[in-house]
């Protein structure tokens, strides 16, 4: 076995990981919306992760300094995953979580229009094929979704958009911060900014952002959306060191097999024939979308004539 091979596999294993562990995240916040707001969940995400990563960032001595930049980008990262975030809890707290967790999987789509807008990257007519029949998948979800649910089916697509601009603020701070320390500082940020916003919505009585004291299965199952989101993005940190992106990209669609599983094991949710269709279609054009990036990888800039 090579050397390569030897860093590819944890990075596999790993980023299995963590398509089995990000889906926990989502049952406790299922079951926390029972009796908890939204909100109060959401915040739980960001506090329990800012705890969990304090003593990990210590031992590890990433650094706690930052430019005037970085830390405007931190902020704005922290936004985009609080959005992201709030967007699905409020999803699932009607929703079947692999029918919402299939509809937010359109991010890939929106990713790619959104680089090319942004920064210019090169989207071929094929890849903008893929992205149409990407977003005919998410509407072969939502449409029974919407006629169950109504427009609480929505929320997914705004955890989609949402989760992009994050990818995209990610790309921003990437070199310029190890990964460790941008999940504490976009943790605690996160809390920052929450703060205020929970005390506003609890003074003004709004339902979503109203504060409650939970029991003791409430304050276990807070607590387990925050392990549950720093377990599996630690897990999805540490494949991306071991393994290229490209490799492990594919891996992703995996998450929904963990979801259906625990949807169906926990509250007995399983897709119907349409919701398997959008899935299928989803996953087929992102997969496809992704093969596409990694042919337009390997094609090297052809070498400059001798003079």
């Amino acid at each position: 076995m090579t050397a390569s091979s030897d860093r590819i596999l944890p990075g596999v294993a790993l980023m299995i990981a963590f398509c089995v562990l990000a889906p926990l995240l989502d049952v406790c916040a299922k079951l926390a919306s029972a009796t908890i707001p939204v909100g109060q969940i959401t915040g739980a995400r960001f506090l329990v992760q800012a705890a969990l990563m304090l003593p990990v960032v210590a031992l590890m001595g990433t650094g706690w300094r930052m430019s005037r930049r970085m830390a405007g980008l931190v902020a704005l990262r922290a936004i985009f995953l609080i959005l992201s975030t709030y967007s699905f809890v409020a999803a699932v707290t009607v929703m079947p979580i692999a029918d919402a967790l299939a509809i937010a999987f359109v991010e890939p789509f929106i990713l790619l229009i959104l680089g090319r807008i942004l920064f210019g990257d090169e989207v071929g007519p094929r890849r903008i094929a893929a992205s149409i029949v990407g977003f005919g998948g998410a509407l072969l979800v939502i449409q029974p979704s919407l006629v169950a649910f109504g427009l609480v089916a929505l929320w997914p697509l705004g955890t989609a958009v949402f989760f992009a601009f994050y990818m995209l603020v990610t790309r921003q701070m990437s070199r310029g911060m190890h990964p460790v320390s941008m999940q504490f500082h976009t943790a605690l940020a996160g809390v920052l900014l929450l703060v205020p916003v929970m005390a506003w919505g609890h003074a003004a009585g709004v339902p979503s952002l109203t504060l409650v004291r939970p029991d003791g299965m409430g304050w276990a199952l807070l607590f387990g959306v925050g392990f549950w989101a720093a377990a599996s993005h630690m897990c999805m940190t540490y494949a991306l060191k071991f393994a290229p992106s490209a490799t492990l990209a594919p891996l992703h669609y995996c998450e929904i097999v963990a979801a259906v599983g625990l949807g169906y094991l926990v509250f007995g949710d399983f897709p119907n024939l349409l919701t398997w269709a959008g899935i299928g279609t989803i996953a087929a054009s992102g997969l496809y979308i992704i093969h596409r990036e990694r042919l337009s990888a390997r094609v090297l800039p052809t070498p400059a004539p001798a003079p």
